[in-house]
């Protein structure tokens, strides 16, 4: 799973439809229709994104060292703002839990 959704990541990353980090998804516009969040991530950073994923209206996926998904030390959170990528990223989850 982690490859694969590693893989739809990085699609997104070439596409220019993710945002990384906490503070860049805030001052984000538009839709976003996924969060990806790591599970090491901090009492406080965990409720922000709960505010977050409540602003957008979008499921929240937590992940295992999303930093190494990403490329990206220390990064917390990952937006999604393509719906079809967002759609397999869910799909791929889903099917390993």
């Amino acid at each position: 799973m982690q490859s694969k959704l590693g893989t739809y990541l990085n699609f997104c990353k070439r596409a220019g439809k993710l945002t990384l980090g906490v503070n860049a998804a805030k001052a984000a516009r538009g839709r976003a229709y996924l969060l990806v969040a790591d599970a090491s991530a901090s009492e406080n950073t965990k409720k922000e994104i709960g505010k977050l994923s409540k602003k957008f209206a979008c499921p929240v996926i937590w992940v295992n060292d999303l930093a190494s998904l990403v490329h990206k030390e220390a990064c917390k959170l990952a937006l999604v703002a393509e719906e079809h990528l967002a759609a397999a990223m869910q799909q791929a989850y889903g099917e390993t839990e």
